[in-house]
């Protein structure tokens, strides 16, 4: 056990011990304008924070949620609550009352740190634990938070709390096709695969201005839009707001991004703006861009290589695999269609349905040889979970997804072996929607499956049977209505973005569960199997 194993200590201490203090931590763009941050700064702050942690009695294990829009707080929160020991718990900018009920109770943590705009979604009288709530961006008190700059810290020295590689470092809460949403823990033994892909697959070195759009809700936000990152020592780029070709490319203009990351849904944003728009910003800094969340599209390639001049390489990797996976290598052929190759130490193989390697070319159920060293540590509450990804072969992770490797080592993704809807890069449970789809009065029964879109990759659609009472509503008012009640209280991405109403939903003959693949026959011209 040594401090030298946290992961804050890797990613900020150790380089001021190093004599780079002076070197930029971060670039925040707030509405234009830009500020900087060293890396000397980056750990008084986070010294400070955790120290007022500590004073609130926060211990080393304890769950610590943080609740931020993209701004430079969330970063700091981060990285502070990790630096005492605590667990880091980062959630997702738009989520309501409902997701984040969800995920706090299940969680059990006693603190929250957050912008005062987020503070009346909290469902605070709901969960069974108290909590207290720590704003950031506000010096007074409220009646339901504490202005976290008002506590004080008897001392800065000594934060960084020492920690064994297989202590717990942060949780991700990701969304099944049944169920809550799961809770996967990963420890501070990431650090090494985290700092190796960042520096060989992003090709992140100290001091590249480097830009991941994520947002720290998703793990690819907390992995590789501050933690790779901070650990390589690079200029970490944050802007705050919501997406704009104009502000983006703005932003990779003034600040002189050199590595972008971002995902599919963003690239088809943009191939979509006006043209004139990209001509106006001058794009030249940029020497690598890379995509993650869903499958890459071989015409965003093609434009990309066309507009940018670069070709953006596809990532593919989970919350529960804690680093990437399989990649396209700067410098390697990029083959259209495919997500690259599996990283020199990753072993990966196609199973059939009983868990027996299948040879190349075949299609079959994407898995990873276990362990490896960013490997989750558990399901939060829930070891029956664990042992599901190992459903098929105690020695394979399954992955969930259904792919073929062909004789050079490409793998081809070809669509997911459950019913988890990917929106734009972010995975949506289809139980949560229906879930909540039937807390409104109106709504009987509910259906939800992700429908083919060209821009999002996927869109949310629900099936909705009726109460009886609201059957001669205006339909079209009425299923405004039970939409908008789902993105205020659930979250916006998972908000149906189309409802369609049956008499009737399609079920099984014994179990009476909902046959989702019925529901996509009806959206989708190619038989579902």
């Amino acid at each position: 056990m040594s401090i030298r194993q946290n992961l804050a200590y890797q990613a900020i201490d150790r380089h001021i011990e190093e004599g780079h203090g002076d070197d930029i931590a971060i670039t925040f763009v707030d509405e234009g304008v830009i500020s900087r941050y060293s890396y000397h700064w980056l750990k008084l702050e986070t010294d400070l924070w955790g120290a007022r942690l500590k004073e609130l009695g926060v211990k080393k294990g304890d769950l610590v949620y943080t609740f931020f829009p993209k701004h430079l707080d969330g970063h700091v929160a981060l990285l502070s609550v990790v630096k005492i020991g605590a667990v880091a718990v980062p959630l997702f900018e738009s989520f309501m009352e409902e997701a984040l009920y969800d995920r706090m109770e299940d969680g059990g943590g006693s603190v929250i740190l957050t912008h005062t705009e987020f503070v009346d979604r909290i469902p605070l009288e709901r969960l069974s634990q108290r909590v207290t709530v720590l704003v950031t961006n506000i010096k007074q008190d409220g009646d339901t938070f504490r202005s976290f700059s008002s506590i004080s810290a008897t001392t800065i020295d000594h934060v960084t709390e020492a920690v064994s590689p297989d202590d717990p470092l942060n949780i991700h809460y990701t969304s099944g096709s049944t169920g809550k949403p799961k809770g996967i823990v990963h420890a501070h033994r990431v650090v090494s695969l985290q700092r190796k892909t960042g520096r060989e697959v992003l090709a992140i070195h100290p001091k590249t201005v480097y830009w991941c759009t994520a947002h720290l809700g998703w793990v690819t936000g907390t992995v590789y839009g501050a933690f790779a990152p901070f650990l390589n020592r690079a200029n970490v780029v944050i802007v705050n707001g919501r997406f704009s070709p104009n502000v983006w490319y703005e932003a990779i203009e003034q600040v002189g991004v050199e590595v972008w990351y971002s995902a599919p849904t963003a690239f088809r944003l943009l191939m979509a703006a006006d043209p004139n728009v990209l001509e106006a910003y001058d794009l030249s800094s940029l020497r690598e861009i890379a995509s993650v969340g869903e499958p890459l599209n071989p015409e965003i390639v093609t434009w990309g290589r066309r507009e940018y001049g670069l070709t953006i390489r596809d990532t593919w990797w989970m919350t529960e695999t804690g680093s990437q996976m399989i990649v396209n290598l700067p410098g390697d052929e990029v083959r259209l269609g495919s997500m690259g190759k599996p990283l020199p130490w990753v072993t990966i193989a196609i199973l059939n349905d009983n868990g027996e390697v299948l040879p190349k070319g075949e299609l079959g159920h994407l898995a990873i040889k276990s362990p490896w060293e960013s490997m989750m540590k558990e399901v939060w509450n829930n070891p029956e979970k664990y042992q599901s990804y190992f459903a098929l072969n105690k020695d394979w992770y399954l992955s969930g997804d259904l792919a073929v490797q062909d004789h050079d080592e490409y793998v081809y993704f070809q669509g997911r072996s459950d019913d988890m809807i990917n929106s734009s890069g972010e995975r949506i449970g289809p139980f949560e929607v229906e879930s909540r789809l039937i807390e409104h009065p109106a709504v009987a029964e509910a259906g939800v499956v992700g429908k083919p879109d060209p821009v999002r990759g996927e869109i949310v659609k629900a099936f909705l049977v009726l109460n009886e009472s609201y059957q001669k509503q205006n339909p079209d008012q009425l299923l405004k209505e039970i939409r908008q009640f789902v993105k205020e209280t659930l979250s916006p991405h998972a908000a149906p973005r189309e409802l369609e109403i049956l008499s009737e939903l399609p079920k099984t003959a014994i179990s009476g569960k909902i046959l989702r693949r019925e529901l996509k026959k009806r959206d989708i011209a190619i038989e579902v199997s």
